[in-house]
């Protein structure tokens, strides 16, 4: 195995169909403009590029097979590459940038692009693209009458039921997101919004408001790794990935999926999302109380909580405490989310992962302006989707 390091990234800013920011591109054209914007940061060009490792989905992936990566070879050159295309639900960016560290670290090729993007439809994701009675997700929709947010509120009710958390404390989550989200180019939400503004926005899924859960969005980001030794021909200072990995939902799940049973109370650490986080740790020899800050994904503001505790980075129920504190701002002890988060960007669904790799790597790069962690050195990654899939990875530098 060859260290591997981040040498290229590339972000098109998030938007919604219609808007200043997407207009009416396609996702082969935001991938491009990111997939541009990579090549250019690592200082190569497209043929250096020995395989493509894309994230795709049924709402916008390639030729309507989610066939991503094809439609970025043939826009950018078909210069006969291999290409490898991953769906994982909301998962599939990181599964995509999993794939393509694997090849590098196993010698297959020395230099590979991960690439993400997506044009959502409108309105809220219906998790369930099949009318199927073995899907749990067709089943927990159609005959639970519960989508997505409505699963978040369960857990949010529960939340408030072990340790007292009040909607005030949730709402303020939101409002830090878009407070770090100010000045960041690439966030769809580029402004702050008060308590009074989340208290005032209207439930979507009692205890949960429209403020407190992440839209969907269209965008894409990019990323061109390499093995270590071509980093250190192309840069002074490259951002070396300490480990990735890939899990997916275990027997032992404490969330079932068809909510069968009570929400378990405190933490939970049989889910697909620990496990990936914990082989992270593992894998790259660190612990929870080593990282600078962390990229996690908020669906709503009540995983800006809980994840914290359930991965050792603070203590249940102490993350309301630490939130009121400005422990997760950027200057604080505990940063979390200092991009403005999915609460701020939207969801552009495969391009999640990628955009993640994106922000750690200017993070520990130091280019982060506003929001920069101070004296970032390792930063996690998270990320979890569809059919109980979950990834996380850990940069260094």
């Amino acid at each position: 195995m060859q260290d591997v390091a981040v040498v290229g990234v590339g972000l098109h800013r998030f938007g919604k169909t219609g808007d200043d920011v997407v207009g009416n591109k396609s996702v082969t054209e935001l991938c491009r403009i990111a997939v541009e914007r990579a090549l250019k940061d690592a200082g190569v060009s497209w043929r250096d590029i020995q395989a493509v490792s894309a994230a795709s989905s049924r709402f916008s992936g390639g030729k309507g097979w989610g066939l991503n990566g094809n439609d970025v070879v043939e826009e950018m050159g078909s210069t006969g590459i291999p290409v490898y295309n991953l769906s994982a639900g909301c998962a599939a960016g990181g599964n995509a940038f999993n794939v393509g560290y694997s090849l590098v670290a196993g010698g297959v090729y020395d230099m590979v692009l991960v690439v993400g993007g997506e044009v959502m439809p409108k309105g809220m994701i219906q998790t369930s693209g099949v009318e199927e009675a073995t899907d749990p997700e067709f089943l927990r929709q159609r005959c639970v009458g519960m989508p997505g947010p409505s699963f978040w509120a369960t857990l949010a009710r529960r939340r408030m039921h072990d340790y007292g958390t009040t909607e005030e404390q949730m709402a303020r989550v939101t409002v830090k997101a878009r407070k770090c989200s100010v000045g960041n180019p690439y966030a769809r939400f580029q402004k702050e919004v008060s308590l009074e503004d989340v208290l005032k926005s209207p439930y979507v899924s009692n205890p949960l408001r429209l403020f407190e859960i992440c839209p969907v969005s269209n965008g894409a980001a990019a990323a061109v790794i390499c093995s270590a030794k071509r980093a250190r021909q192309l840069t002074r200072q490259p951002v070396l990935v300490a480990s990735s990995a890939v899990a997916t939902i275990g027997f032992d799940d404490a969330l079932p999926r068809s909510l069968a049973v009570p929400v378990p109370n405190g933490p939970s650490r049989h889910t697909e999302v620990y496990a990936a986080v914990t082989r992270a740790f593992e894998a790259a020899g660190v612990g929870p109380r080593d990282l600078s800050f962390v990229e996690l994904q908020d669906n709503t503001c009540y995983y800006e909580l809980a994840f914290p505790e359930e991965w050792g980075l603070c203590q249940p129920g102490e993350a309301e405490r630490l939130h009121a504190a400005g422990e997760t701002l950027p200057t604080g002890r505990m940063p979390v989310n200092p991009s403005g988060g999915f609460v701020s960007f939207g969801e552009a669904t495969t391009a999640m992962g990628v955009f993640q790799i994106c922000e750690l790597t200017w993070q520990l790069r130091g280019e982060s302006g506003a929001r920069q962690v101070p004296g970032a050195k390792l930063g996690l990654a998270q990320t979890n989707g569809l059919g109980g899939n979950a990834t996380a990875a850990i940069l260094k530098r």
